[in-house]
C-alpha cells in the first residue's frame, strides 16, 4: 500500500473538474473556492473543514509531511489541534494555500506568524508563502512604530508558547525598546532647541507610549520595562509608566479609603493575581533614595495593598523603607495603614502600627547613616541644622498618627508606648501634641495600669508644655499624680519668672525715663502715660496673686492626696519606712519651695513712657 504523492494528487485532482479561474477575486463566502468535492477533511478544535490535498499540500509542509507518513494512503482526515490561534488562523491559513487573497492587519499578524511556523509555510515549500509574507508586514509595519509593536505583542499572549519560541516576542521587545530610546533623545534634543517645531502629543506628553504598556499582561510588560530601564530610561518616566499599570490592573484597589474595597480581598484567586502584581510593580521600582521620583502617595497605596493581599515580607519591607526615607514629605493619610483581617490575627485593631514603628525607624537610622557618611559639619541637634528641621517636621506627623490611633479602644498600651518613645529629645519644641495624643489614649483607655499610665506620661515634657497646656494638665485628673505636681512646679517656676520679668522691665522703665534717648527723626512717640502704666502693673501684680493662691490651693490638695496615699501605702506594707520618710520630705520641700511672698510693691513711684509688660495672662482652652 504505497503513498500518495504530490504528482498523484495533483492528477487526481486534474482528472475530475479543474478550479476556477481568478481564485483571488471569488468572494469570500465562497469557501473553499472550487467546485470540486473535498477529499480531505481537516479538524481544528471543534471546527472541522472539508479542504483538497493538493493546494494544502503544495504551501504546508506539515501536511505534506502528515500525508507522507501515514500508513492509510486514502486518508481524508487529519487533526491539528495544535495550531496557533485555533480555528480562525487555520482558515486565514488554508485560504492562503487556496490563492484566496487574506489581508494581513495588526491583529491578526501575530496569529498568521506563528500558524505559518505550525504549518510550515516557508519558502522551501513555496515562493512568497505565507510566513515571508508576515515577515515583510512585521518589519515594513509592525516594527517602526511603538504603538503599532505593543498592540502585536499584545496579540502575543494568545499564542504562547509559540510566539516566544519564534522569537516574535524579542523581535517586538527589541523593536519597542530602540524606538523608546530614539524617542527619549529626540524628546532631549527638542527640548534643547527653542524654536523647533514639535507634535503637540510629543509635547504635552513625551511618554505618552508608556500608557499602552497598561494592556499588556504581567510577564510581557515586566520584561517591557526591564529592557527599557536597561537602556537607559529616565527613571521619572519609569515612576509614571508603573503608577498607571498599577491602577489600571488593581481594579481601583489602589485608592487611598480601602474600605470600600474588602469585597475585592474575598476571592483566593484574584487575592494571588493582586499580590504577584504587587510585588512584581516593587520590584521595578526605581532605586531607593531621598529624591526618588516616584510618589509617596503612590508608595503607601502600594503598601496598604501590600499588606491586604498578604504581600512577601521582602515586598512590604522594602516599601517601608522608601516611605521612611521620604517620610517628611508624608501626610496623616499615608501612614494609616489598616491591618490585615484576613490574616488569622484576631486583635480587632485598626491600623498596622508595627509597620509604622519600623518606617519611622527607618528614618532616624537613615539620617545617622548618611551623617556618618558624608561628615557633615552641622550638629544633628542644631536648630538650623537641615536634619533637625527634617525630623521637627517628623514629629508633628507622629503626634498627629498618636492622636488618631489612640482611638482605637483595642489599641495595646504597649503598642502606644512604644511609638511615644520612638522619637528622641530632641525631635519636639513643643509637647502639646504628645500631650493630647496621651489625654485622649488615658480618656479612651480608663482601665490601663497605673505603671503604663506612668510611663506614658513619662514620655511627656512637662517644660516644653505651652501655658495652655499646663493649665489643662493641672486640672487633669487622668495623670499621674506625679506628673500633676511635676506640672505645678514648672507652672510656678514659670509664673515666679514672670513676675521677676514684669519687675525688671518696669525697673527697666524707670531709667528709661530719666534719660530718655532721642528719636533720630526728631518726633515724640506715642507713649502711655506713668500714671496708666502704673495701674496696670498693680492690676498684673493683682491677678498673679490670685492665681497663685489658686496653685497653693491645688498644691494643698495634692499634698493631701500624697498623705492619704502614704497612710494606704504604709497600712498596706508597715515594713516600708523608706517610702514614707521620703513622701515626708518631699511634701516638705514643695511647701517650702512654693511659698511666696503676698505683696509686691512696684519698685519706685515713676515709669517710663516706653515701658512693656514681658508677661501678659492668657486664657484657658481645654487641649482634649
Amino acid at each position: 500500500m504505497g503513498v500518495a504523492t504530490v504528482i498523484e494528487l495533483r492528477q487526481s485532482i486534474s482528472g475530475k473538474r479543474s478550479f476556477r479561474p481568478s481564485l483571488s477575486s471569488r468572494h469570500a463566502n465562497e469557501w473553499p473556492p472550487t467546485d470540486v468535492s473535498s477529499d480531505l477533511t481537516v479538524e481544528v478544535g471543534t471546527s472541522s473543514f472539508a479542504l483538497h490535498k493538493f493546494p494544502l499540500v503544495s504551501r504546508s509542509g506539515k501536511i505534506r509531511k502528515l500525508l507522507s507518513e501515514a500508513k492509510d494512503s486514502k486518508i481524508t482526515k487529519l487533526n491539528l489541534n495544535g495550531t496557533p490561534g485555533g480555528a480562525q488562523s487555520f482558515e486565514l491559513a488554508a485560504k492562503f494555500c487556496y490563492g484566496v487573497n487574506i489581508e494581513i492587519t495588526l491583529s491578526n499578524v501575530a496569529m498568521l506568524r506563528c500558524a505559518s511556523h505550525y504549518l510550515l509555510m516557508t519558502e522551501e515549500f513555496s515562493e512568497k508563502n505565507l510566513e515571508s509574507k508576515t515577515d515583510i508586514f512585521l518589519k515594513e509595519t509592525v516594527m517602526p512604530s511603538i504603538s503599532n509593536s505593543i498592540s502585536v505583542l499584545h496579540s502575543c499572549e494568545l499564542l504562547l508558547p509559540t510566539s516566544e519560541e519564534i522569537g516574535l516576542v524579542n523581535r517586538l521587545i527589541n523593536s519597542i525598546t530602540t524606538s523608546v530610546c530614539k524617542e527619549q533623545l529626540s524628546t532631549g534634543l527638542s527640548k534643547l532647541e527653542q524654536h523647533s517645531p514639535l507634535k503637540p502629543l510629543e509635547m504635552n506628553n513625551p511618554d505618552w507610549w508608556g500608557k499602552s504598556l497598561s494592556i499588556l499582561g504581567l510577564d510581557l510588560f515586566q520584561k517591557v520595562l526591564s529592557s527599557v530601564k536597561s537602556k537607559g530610561l529616565k527613571q521619572e518616566t519609569v515612576s509614571r509608566i508603573l503608577i498607571n499599570y498599577a491602577q489600571c490592573s488593581l481594579q481601583g484597589i489602589m485608592a487611598k479609603d480601602l474600605s470600600s474595597c474588602k469585597g475585592s480581598f474575598s476571592d483566593v484567586e484574584t487575592v494571588k493575581k493582586q499580590r504577584l502584581i504587587v510585588e512584581t510593580i516593587v520590584g521595578l521600582l526605581p532605586a531607593q533614595s531621598r529624591k526618588s521620583p516616584v510618589p509617596l502617595a503612590f508608595l503607601s497605596g502600594l503598601l496598604k495593598t501590600a499588606n491586604m493581599v498578604s504581600a512577601s515580607n521582602i515586598c512590604k519591607g522594602d516599601l517601608e523603607k522608601r516611605i521612611g526615607l521620604q517620610l517628611d514629605q508624608a501626610i496623616l493619610e499615608d501612614i494609616l495603614i489598616p491591618v490585615n483581617t484576613q490574616n488569622g490575627h484576631h486583635n480587632h485593631t485598626l491600623y498596622d502600627t508595627d509597620s509604622v514603628v519600623r518606617i519611622f525607624s527607618i528614618f532616624l537610622n537613615f539620617d545617622e547613616e548618611e551623617e556618618d557618611s558624608n561628615n557633615a559639619c552641622y550638629d544633628f541637634d542644631s536648630p538650623r541644622s537641615p536634619k533637625q528641621s527634617l525630623i521637627l517636621k517628623v514629629s508633628k506627623l507622629m503626634d498627629s498618627y498618636l492622636a488618631e490611633i489612640a482611638l482605637d479602644s483595642n489599641l495595646m498600651p504597649s503598642k502606644f508606648i512604644s511609638l511615644t518613645e520612638l522619637l528622641p529629645d530632641h525631635a519636639r519644641v513643643v509637647t502639646d501634641g504628645l500631650y493630647r495624643a496621651v489625654d485622649i489614649f488615658l480618656k479612651v483607655h480608663p482601665n490601663i495600669k497605673d505603671s503604663e499610665r506612668y510611663r506614658l506620661c513619662k514620655t511627656i515634657d512637662c517644660q516644653k508644655l505651652s501655658q495652655d497646656a499646663c493649665s489643662h494638665a493641672a486640672q487633669n485628673e487622668r495623670l499621674p499624680v506625679q506628673m500633676a505636681v511635676q506640672v505645678l512646679y514648672f507652672e510656678q517656676i514659670r509664673l515666679r519668672n514672670a513676675l521677676n520679668g514684669t519687675h525688671d522691665q518696669f525697673f527697666l522703665g524707670l531709667v528709661n525715663s530719666q534719660y530718655p534717648q532721642r528719636s533720630g527723626s526728631g518726633v515724640g512717640s506715642g507713649a502711655i502715660s506713668p500714671r496708666d502704666n502704673y495701674a496696670s502693673v498693680r492690676r498684673e501684680n493683682r491677678e498673679l496673686k490670685l492665681e497663685v493662691a489658686r496653685m497653693r490651693m491645688r498644691l494643698t490638695d495634692l499634698e493631701k492626696d500624697h498623705v492619704s496615699m502614704k497612710q494606704e501605702l504604709v497600712k498596706a506594707n508597715p515594713a516600708n519606712k523608706l517610702f514614707k520618710s521620703f513622701t515626708k520630705k518631699l511634701s516638705s520641700k514643695f511647701s517650702s519651695l512654693f511659698r511666696m511672698k503676698s505683696d509686691v510693691k512696684p519698685f519706685g513711684a515713676k515709669t517710663a513712657p516706653d515701658a512693656k509688660l514681658l508677661f501678659q495672662r492668657r486664657r484657658r482652652h481645654s487641649i482634649s
